[in-house]
């Protein structure tokens, strides 16, 4: 194995500790098993018959490794308050082992259509969804989400890197897409995903300082939240966050959707958990969650990253309550 740079922080998995969270993980025989209705086999559409779903209380806060295809509809009907999704792009990429291959717009629609709204029939009448993509996809994701849910917003955020070009403008941004069940009753906490940004030309009225605050850091005001994100920073090997998994999402983006659609104590549902993102961050802010992952891998990875939240519950970039502009908080810069 090729010895780490000394400033690596990548996660590994140590041979001794593999076993142990192999324990840990659900499968789908799991599944299987805590639901009522004997066995059955699966009919040709890939669903069980005549089977009910697992109790809610034998998946919460657990990781389970299992195709959704399967393992949807052995899930409870309407348990998630949040669902976040970020499936494979229209892209030809590796995950773990599976590859997921490039196709045409209509069968990637296609392939949407096989999974989507089982999805959301686990999602409560009051729960939101955000779906993620890139520029490529962003236009099928829209057309099978508004088939299911009502679309109340489209975020693009910009990614720190990415590949450059010769022949085409670099891709360096990515949407998500926020959806409800009922738009006339949805839980959004705009407070708690403010923005603390820097003032550069800070206004004063009668001597005072207007909407913002003089601190020994600079100069800073509370800003309400947009949908253009571009203090995002992509997990990278400095970073503790950081797997092997190629498209993982970072903890502070994840952070946000969590805060601002879900309350302490609220389930949150990740269908394509990759290295565990959206279970680790839920765990760190107080919420419970359930994740299917197919890769034992990355769920092997998704349960170290939880163990280390139990006593780590820092989420890089978000700090005192607030989300820090990039580069703009001397703490962040130490860890």
């Amino acid at each position: 194995m090729k010895e780490k740079a000394p400033r690596n922080r990548t996660l590994v998995l140590n041979d001794d500790e593999i076993p142990i969270l192999k324990k840990e993980i659900l499968t789908l025989s799991d599944l299987e098993d805590f639901s009522a209705g004997g066995e059955n086999s699966f009919n040709s559409e890939n669903r069980l018959a005549d089977r009910e779903s697992a109790p809610l209380e034998k998946i919460l806060d657990k990781t389970i490794n299992a195709d959704i295809l399967k393992a949807l509809p052995l899930l409870p009907d309407e348990f998630a308050d949040l669902i976040i999704i970020d499936p494979p792009y229209n892209l030809t990429k590796n995950f773990g082992g599976t590859v997921f291959n490039e196709r045409s717009e209509k069968a990637y629609d296609d392939y949407l259509a096989t999974w989507f709204p089982l999805v959301c029939e686990k999602l409560k009448q009051t729960g939101s969804l955000y779906i993620c993509g890139d520029w490529k996809c962003t236009s099928s994701l829209q057309r099978v989400v508004q088939k299911e849910l009502s679309i109340l917003n489209r975020i693009t955020w910009q990614r720190e890197k990415g590949r450059g070009a010769c022949a085409n403008w670099k891709n360096s941004m990515e949407d998500i897409w926020f959806a409800v069940k009922n738009s006339n009753d949805y839980y959004f906490d705009v407070e708690a995903v403010k923005q603390k940004r820097r003032v550069i030309a800070p206004y004063k009225e009668n001597g005072k300082p207007k909407d913002w605050e003089e601190e020994s850091e600079g100069n800073f005001r509370l800003a309400y939240p947009s949908n253009f994100w571009d203090d995002i920073s992509i997990p990278f090997w400095s970073m503790s966050e950081n797997t092997d998994h190629p498209t993982q999402k970072s903890e502070k983006l994840y952070a946000k959707l969590i805060l601002a659609s879900s309350k302490p104590n609220d389930i949150i549902f990740d269908p394509f958990l990759g290295s565990g993102t959206a279970s680790v961050v839920a765990k760190k802010l107080g919420r419970t969650f359930v994740g299917i992952e197919l890769s034992e891998e990355y769920c092997l990875y998704a349960q170290k990253r939880l163990h280390r939240a139990e006593t780590d519950k820092t989420i890089q970039g978000y700090s005192d309550g607030v989300f820090w502009e990039r580069n703009t908080l001397a703490e962040q810069r130490k860890k």
